[in-house]
């Protein structure tokens, strides 16, 4: 039995899998005494310099004081129990978090948001970034068949929303290392050579992911996913604020309220998220998309609004349920747009699980592959979120505030002083306002939704109470 386990620890090290990892949690305990720092210049499971350096060519190996490990020794009897435990905490989570087998996962179904077979692998794949995988994991994985993970590396130094330049670098690493140890793997099997314990392993990996032939382009198809599990959890805390207004909008739209549940996607429910595609707020509407349905200009930029953009959403998703007849076509819409959408359904109709494994459409990438996955996954951790966070979810307590619709400019002093407001709380709540009108150099436009503190006094000095010129944007709100 001794013999059998530290075999396996060294077979499972080389291999560099998840289970590795796994299997080798115990291990960190004795790096010191045998002189492998885990924090200077060790290798992780997959055998990459943690500072992010490449060990030399040749074979991936593992560290000196496993490979001449004499079997029957004090040291492997301890390695071994060591590696035993591991192997068995491994089977029911650590650290406290919840790590459910896949098999026993339920995802919801329902009419609008099916949840095909083919997709199942890619849904887990994003339960897991967003319950399991915190911002200190990188995961290396094939980006076509999301249920081949190669490798999660922990990353060192500062943990911020970015990578560092060292993160980077090293993430990079690990990537290239796989690519060619993958590139040597298809090299080896096209020419019919004998593979080894650690090839047939890595083959069988491949394939039980991917299917027979998947090996072929594997290369090609390695990435890297970051774990969002914190990022996640504050954009639950933050849905408190948020969710029973946008379902309110969805409802009043006659839309599935659950469309209300899309910033977990898009922005983790954060009102100032940008992206590097120029989406703001959110919602993540563009600036050319945005004009389309609410106001962007110098002045106001209401994609900054997370209520007006929230029915900016439900008339866009409307509009493109309406041509393409499918939720999940119609979601997918969101990140690939609503063209794309049509000729994808031109191709494979409605079967949102041919779609992503087959369209090759120019713009149909990952982000836009795994968009409907996203979904599903965000909604289902939304439905469960005490099972996946037992520490618990601090919710803001919902929106209270009133929206009020100009009818002619005002200045934010004016606001201020007439609705007996302060300043800096108009300033606040109203995201929409750029620099411009929160300095009071031009006034907040006419036709501008306003929200005011639901007990502010409706008695403006001198100013009418401005009226709604159109219907509430939440349900029952007054002006």
């Amino acid at each position: 039995m001794v013999k059998g386990l530290v075999e396996i620890a060294k077979e499972r090290w080389l291999m560099g899998s998840v289970g590795a990892r796994q299997d080798t949690v115990a291990l960190v305990q004795l790096q010191d005494t045998y002189g492998w720092g885990a924090y200077g210049r060790g290798t992780d499971s997959a055998g990459i310099d943690s500072t992010g350096a490449r060990p030399g060519p040749g074979r991936i190996r593992c560290p000196n004081w496993l490979e001449g490990l004499r079997i029957g020794s004090p040291v492997s009897l301890a390695l071994s129990l060591c590696v035993l435990m591991a192997l068995c905490w491994s089977l029911v989570g650590c650290g406290g978090r919840h790590v459910e087998p896949e098999a026993m996962v339920g995802y919801a179904t329902s009419a609008e948001f099916p949840m095909p077979d083919a997709l199942r692998d890619n849904v887990d794949f994003w339960r897991k970034v967003y319950t399991e995988w915190g911002r200190d994991k990188v995961v290396i994985h094939d980006d076509r068949h999301l249920a081949i993970l190669y490798q999660v590396a922990s990353l060192q130094g500062p943990i911020e929303a970015v990578y560092t330049p060292a993160q980077k670098d090293y993430v990079d690493v690990l990537k290239d290392r796989w690519r060619a140890r993958l590139r040597a793997l298809e090299s080896r099997v096209a020419v019919g050579a004998r593979l080894s314990a650690a090839e047939r392993q890595l083959k069988a990996q491949v394939e039980g992911g991917g299917g027979p032939g998947a090996l072929f382009g594997a290369a090609e198809r390695v990435r890297g996913q970051r774990g969002v599990r914190e990022r996640y959890r504050d954009g639950l805390a933050r849905s408190g604020r948020w969710e029973p207004p946008f379902r309110a909008v969805f409802r009043r739209h006659a839309l599935p309220e659950d469309l209300a549940l899309l910033p977990h996607v898009e922005s983790s429910f954060q009102a100032n998220a940008r992206s590097s595609a120029g989406a703001s707020g959110m919602w993540q509407f563009i600036r050319s998309t945005g004009k389309s349905y609410m106001t962007v200009n110098s002045s106001i930029d209401e994609r900054l609004d997370p209520i007006v953009a929230a029915d900016g959403a439900a008339r866009y998703l409307k509009g493109a349920y309406a041509k393409l007849k499918s939720w999940p076509l119609a979601l997918t819409s969101y990140n690939h747009g609503v063209g794309g959408m049509l000729r994808a359904k031109e191709r494979y109709g409605t079967d949102m699980g041919r779609i992503v494994r087959d369209y090759d459409g120019r713009y149909f990438g990952f982000a836009s592959r795994n968009f409907y996955a996203q979904f599903l996954a965000a909604r289902h951790v939304a439905r469960n979120a005490q099972r996946y966070f037992p520490e618990g979810v601090s919710y803001q307590p919902p929106l209270r505030d009133q929206p009020v619709r100009l009818r002619y400019a005002v200045y934010v002093d004016d606001l201020a002083s007439r609705y007996r407001v302060p300043r800096s709380s108009l300033v606040a709540r109203n995201l929409a306002w750029l620099q411009p009108v929160r300095r009071g150099e031009r006034p907040v436009p006419a036709g501008t939704t306003v929200w005011l503190p639901r007990e502010a006094s409706s008695l403006a000095r001198g100013l009418p109470r401005p009226k709604l010129s159109r219907p509430s944007l939440l349900e029952g709100a007054q002006p």
